[in-house]
């Protein structure tokens, strides 16, 4: 008897790190703003289809799930990479949702120290501090987000299939963006002269397109989809066609924990075959479309130069 409680009581001792890790929460950072992907506003439901992804992999690995909220700015200064990280190593989670998964946004940062963005709960003290930087390590992805060719009322007919079908049409563009690099450059600059830009969160992109200010523009197809569910009236359409250079989204974590990558690759592989992630899109009212390869896409930069 004696020898049996002994070896139960090591088969406790054994679990019990398991056991404490599976009742930990399992902290996921999401863009308060950024849907159909997620959204968090006041008076309303928190959704999206990050948030939707987020709850099935905290189901499928044991864990109750906890959002850690955050504001991401859309401006020319704002960094992806470096809010992400902030947010991780200062563990404010550990995994950062809807990440766009490529080399650039995934090297060892060149900066010891970054600011955290504002986040759900955020004294002043943690908008004035740095956070000592970790190194970032992606998971699978779980979709892929291209760019797309947004058409205005007067363009609506306008058949788009490749960036030179632009020509003529009124384009606008938000400075500074992925969209202003692919228009400013195609074919040596052949469409500069038709490309209005204007300044991102101050400027409205979709509602001039949508009054007929502009024909066309290039932005994320989860952004028109956005604009397509506020705006169930809206007077711009989809063209229907994609630019090849886009990036698949996935989750991102801390090299630093490599077992939690794991798991959740695990769960995300199981959610996939089941047909679970591309149901939460369509709840979501995101167009989704399956990750595609390169699974982590290249220098983004030098691909658009030479197209």
């Amino acid at each position: 008897m004696t020898g049996r409680l002994a070896a139960l009581g090591l088969a406790i001792m054994l679990a019990a790190p398991a056991m404490a890790w599976a009742a930990d929460p399992l902290g996921i950072c999401l863009d308060e703003d950024r849907p159909p992907l997620s959204a968090h506003h006041r008076g309303k439901p928190d959704s999206g289809f990050d948030v939707l992804l987020a709850q099935a992999l905290a189901e499928g690995l044991g864990r109750p799930l906890r959002i850690q909220w955050f504001e991401s700015k859309l401006d020319e200064d704002s960094s992806p990479q470096l809010e992400a990280n902030a947010l991780l190593s200062d563990g404010r989670c550990s995994l950062v949702g809807g990440y766009a998964l490529t080399t650039d946004s995934l090297v060892k940062p060149g900066l010891k120290t970054a600011r955290l963005p504002d986040f759900a709960g955020a004294t002043r003290d943690d908008r004035r501090r740095r956070v000592a930087l970790g190194v970032l390590a992606p998971s699978r992805p779980y979709v892929y987000s291209p760019m797309t060719v947004v058409l205005g009322p007067k363009a609506r007919d306008r058949k788009i299939s490749d960036i030179g079908d632009l020509a003529g049409l009124r384009l606008a563009i938000e400075s500074g963006s992925l969209g202003d690099a692919i228009l400013m450059t195609f074919d040596r600059g052949r469409l500069v002269d038709n490309i209005t830009h204007l300044v991102p969160a101050r400027d409205d992109l979709l509602g001039a397109l949508d009054r007929g200010d502009y024909d066309a523009t290039l932005i994320d197809l989860a952004r028109y989809d956005a604009h397509r569910d506020a705006h169930p009236d809206t007077a711009i359409s989809a063209s229907g066609y994609y630019y090849p250079i886009g990036a698949n989204r996935g989750y991102v974590g801390l090299g630093s924990d490599p077992a939690l990558i794991e798991a959740v690759n695990k769960a995300l592989t199981d959610l996939a075959a089941e047909g679970k992630i591309a149901e939460f899109g369509k709840q979501a009212g995101l167009t989704y479309l399956p990750p595609r390869e390169p699974a982590i896409l290249g220098d983004v930069w030098t691909k658009i130069m030479q197209r």
